[in-house]
């Protein structure tokens, strides 16, 4: 583990909001245990082990009924320690995957069945080398005979130049963390309103409403992040789904308390139904339909 790494909260609280039955964490990751599932030399960074133990026992305790489990970028593009916690979960977990050009369908084929439903193509550069847009485009054309989606991680100030890539995509796309905007400029910024406007003038094109621990400056209970996913939920409700982020690697300000992360939930989708949408009926549309 790096020496300023921040390993999980070691004793979430209880969360104050009941998940209603059904509910999906969209958005966590598995890491090793390095001497099963070894970290890839490529890696940015090196996190603690947060093995699929432990995410179960945190999908019980929350309240969740299901996971979404994406692989990081500290495993590159080994599945083996996504593709053993999907096995382990059942009916419970799905996956989103990283993979290169040169993956076959075969390949394809076995990660399906274990519960892959998607790719995720990373463009924060602090985390990934580039790549070239030509590959994604050939391992998009590869993944949509699955009828997989394809997860975008990028920063707001990206947005304008990917924009004619993500229109190129022929799958539906999820946008990880509402696009990573920069919470001290409004709402009504042009750079947040961007986001908005590519979510309104394209319906593949989802988004996570997550991660309010990772844009917030202001720091729990993150009221500065409310606005941001509450114009996200009240506005595109069929296009929105939540997770928790655990073990949330490369917190550099605090360990978040994945039980305030849950109570966060409520403040941005104030509604029964919009809580049911994002997190039971978008989720289990997209992953489980």
């Amino acid at each position: 583990m790096d020496k300023d790494y921040l390993p999980f909260h070691p004793n979430p609280s209880k969360p104050a909001f009941k998940l209603p039955a059904g509910a999906v964490d969209a958005h966590c990751h598995v890491f090793g245990p390095a001497d099963v599932f070894p970290y890839a030399p490529e890696r940015k960074y090196t996190p603690c082990d947060a093995p699929k133990e432990k995410l179960f026992e945190l999908r019980d305790y929350l309240g969740f009924d299901r996971n979404v489990i994406v692989q990081a970028t500290c495993h590159g593009k080994d599945n083996r320690a996504l593709v053993d916690a999907l096995k382990a979960a059942g009916d419970k977990a799905r996956g989103i995957a990283s993979v290169g050009p040169d993956i076959t369908e075969a390949e394809l084929a076995e990660m399906d069945q274990a519960g892959v439903r998607g790719v995720r193509f990373n463009f924060v550069k602090r985390l990934v080398d580039n790549t070239p847009k030509d590959v994604f485009l050939g391992i998009a054309e590869k993944i949509k005979e699955f009828g997989w989606h394809i997860v975008v991680y990028f920063e707001a100030p990206d947005l304008e130049d990917l924009t004619p890539f993500l229109k190129q995509l022929p799958t539906t796309i999820v946008v990880d963390h509402m696009g990573r905007p920069d919470v001290t400029k409004g709402v009504d910024h042009p750079d947040f309103q961007r986001f908005v406007n590519l979510l309104q003038d394209n319906e593949n094109i989802w988004t996570k409403v997550t991660c309010p621990e990772r844009l917030t400056v202001a720091g729990p209970p993150y009221d500065d992040v409310v606005p941001y996913g509450k114009a996200l939920v009240e506005r595109f409700p069929d296009r929105v789904i939540w997770g928790t982020d655990w073990p949330h690697p490369n917190m550099k300000s605090h360990v978040p308390d994945d039980g305030k992360l849950v109570d966060f939930i409520p403040r941005i989708a104030p509604t029964e139904a919009l809580q049911k949408a994002l997190l039971i009926d978008n989720p289990m549309r997209l992953y489980w339909g």
